[in-house]
């Protein structure tokens, strides 16, 4: 997901905004035209001759996951979908076979918790409505729906745009010295795929200048308590750099949990919040 923009946006156009689950398969198909007007129209990622024909991005997974969408309503009452997340219960990904992230991830260690899993997927806001009280409606339907199902964990994919591991060194490094993952629940990266973010010595990082550089998404996450995973795989398809994010309910930082809690009116699950440094 990119950055807020910095357009203010008015009171009136944000009672305008709501987030919720998809309820038709003919919304699931507008959030699928909405990814791929992002991915592929304006960031340049490789689309198959069918997504090209039909302009839109999908997979397998679309079908047994839930699609989170903000929709913003017109003067004539029609909504249209400015942003979309996809979130994959451990349930539904166990009946059928795997999680997404599987295909770059060794997710054993997650798995075998024994706490409860959603993986994120496939976040995107279109560009005129990156501000941030949008960006914010994505976060109170998730924190939504962790609650009404109990998750103790989210984890998926982040990015860095581009494959060129030189020029993100000092941000992959800074993730793997700061914010490493517990390796009792780290997911690795797959062998063949796997990029050892250990690159720039840590005490050769200058924190704060590293973090100010990181991708908004990720910078989101790290402020939410997340940590990253082990390695990092490089995604030819959509050219980019991944990582994988790891949010354990139980250590969201405090300022942020009270914030979610305050907009669902409900207490959310995970009861060690630590306060936010």
């Amino acid at each position: 997901m990119a950055s807020a923009n910095t357009n203010a946006i008015t009171q009136d156009e944000l009672d305008r905004i709501s987030v919720r689950l998809t309820h038709t398969p003919e919304e699931v198909l507008e959030a699928q035209r909405l990814r791929y007007a992002v991915f592929y129209e304006e960031y340049g990622a490789q689309a198959s001759e069918t997504m090209k024909r039909e302009k839109r991005d999908f997979d397998d997974f679309d079908e047994i996951a839930d699609h989170l969408i903000v929709l913003q309503r017109d003067d004539n009452g029609i909504e249209k979908i400015v942003g979309t997340y996809r979130l994959l219960r451990q349930s539904i990904a166990e009946n059928f076979g795997r999680f997404y992230s599987a295909d770059e991830y060794k997710l054993d260690a997650l798995i075998k918790s024994d706490m409860s899993l959603l993986e994120l997927g496939r976040s995107c806001v279109l560009a005129e409505y990156r501000t941030q009280p949008v960006l914010n409606m994505l976060w109170h339907g998730i924190a939504n729906y962790i609650t009404e199902h109990n998750i103790d964990i989210l984890f998926g994919c982040a990015s860095f745009q581009g494959t060129d591991i030189e020029t993100i060194k000092d941000q992959l490094s800074y993730l793997h010295h700061f914010h490493s993952t517990p390796k009792d629940i780290s997911p690795i990266a797959i062998n063949e795929r796997y990029v050892d973010m250990n690159i720039t010595p840590k005490e050769e990082l200058n924190e704060k200048h590293v973090f100010a550089s990181l991708p908004p998404l990720i910078k989101g996450y790290l402020r939410l308590g997340a940590t990253i995973g082990n390695g990092a795989v490089i995604d030819t398809q959509f050219n980019t750099t991944d990582v994988c994010i790891v949010v354990q309910t139980s250590t969201m930082t405090q300022r942020y949990r009270k914030y979610y809690e305050r907009r669902i009116r409900k207490s959310m699950p995970g009861q060690k919040a630590v306060q936010e440094a």
